[in-house]
């Protein structure tokens, strides 16, 4: 194609885009409408758009479409038959870092006791209290991604065990994590089960009445993937036996939750309206993936975060 710039579809504001122009020259971004009738012109072989596409997307591709990449870290809710034999790629793990945080956080504020442990009036008793502690616990990670790596690099210097279940039977990243082959030796062990699987027909409800009965006596567990993993019927009935500790979720189903829902009122329950990826900059992480990724399209090297269509991650 000589010195001509190679086209760039985006749905997000060019505003936002600044620094993909600034990163990756000789490209050109060319906005398009999220819906309705599409310009003359707007046509580019790599698509940039949001993490739920667009009312339009099945006719945005169709204008020299090669690559679509997506901003959100899943593609559980983008529209998957719009794709055809085209490649998606996602800002897959792009929020690992303040999900992981937000996941330590959580194991801390369980085994101290936080916020209950605060007072405001003189207690019953000083210098004691039944609080418990992270080190010699074990971690059990459901998905060992970006997300999974980078909880698991956080937890161990706790003293923490970390165990992890994943798709594939090789090796973790992260060299003292122990890959485990199976859900049930992963519940029958973890103090602390944290869920980060992509949503997929496969894991929808894989915590469920069932597993639940699996679980280690008074489990905590935290769920930052997508409120489809739980299945939350079964899930309250092991809160009011105890089998379950606490839940810690910043993910429901349906999202947002309607007013009234016994999530919000559950008192071994801490719920966040799916916050846990927020940070200052998030969306410029986010882009960090599509402006690498970009980078390697125009020069003819593999691109990361493929999406598999017939698994749907």
């Amino acid at each position: 194609m000589g010195s001509e710039k190679r086209r760039v579809l985006v749905h997000l504001p060019l505003e936002v885009l600044k620094r993909v122009s600034e990163q990756v020259p000789g490209i050109e971004l060319v906005p398009v409408p999220l819906k309705g009738e599409l310009p003359r012109d707007a046509e580019g072989e790599v698509l940039l758009t949001l993490a739920r596409g667009s009312p339009n997307l099945s006719e945005v591709v169709k204008r020299g479409v090669r690559w679509i990449h997506t901003i959100g870290t899943g593609v559980d809710h983008f529209p998957l038959e719009a794709v055809g034999s085209r490649i998606l790629t996602c800002s897959r793990g792009g929020s690992a870092v303040p999900i992981a945080e937000w996941v330590l956080s959580m194991l801390l504020a369980f085994e101290k006791r936080l916020p209950q442990s605060w007072v405001s009036a003189p207690p019953e008793h000083w210098n004691m209290a039944e609080l418990g502690v992270l080190e010699g616990k074990t971690l059990g990670l459901v998905g060992i991604g970006g997300i999974g790596v980078a909880v698991a690099r956080r937890a161990l210097p706790f003293g923490m065990r970390v165990q992890a279940l994943r798709r594939t039977p090789s090796a973790s990243s992260v060299p003292e994590v122990e890959v485990v082959g199976k859900l049930e030796e992963l519940l029958a062990a973890a103090d602390h089960l944290v869920l980060a699987a992509p949503a997929t027909p496969a894991t929808r409800h894989l915590i469920n009445a069932k597993t639940l009965s699996q679980v280690k006596p008074g489990v905590h567990l935290v769920n930052i993937a997508r409120g489809s993993l739980v299945a939350q019927d079964a899930l309250r009935e092991a809160l009011d036996d105890g089998r379950v500790g606490r839940a810690s979720l910043d993910v429901a189903e349906p999202e947002p939750l309607p007013a009234g829902h016994w999530l919000y009122s559950h008192p071994r329950v801490r719920l966040s309206p799916h916050i846990s990826w927020a940070m200052p900059g998030a969306v410029a992480r986010l882009l960090d993936s599509f402006i690498a990724n970009l980078r390697r399209y125009l020069a003819d090297e593999p691109l990361e975060g493929i999406v598999n269509l017939e698994q749907g991650y």
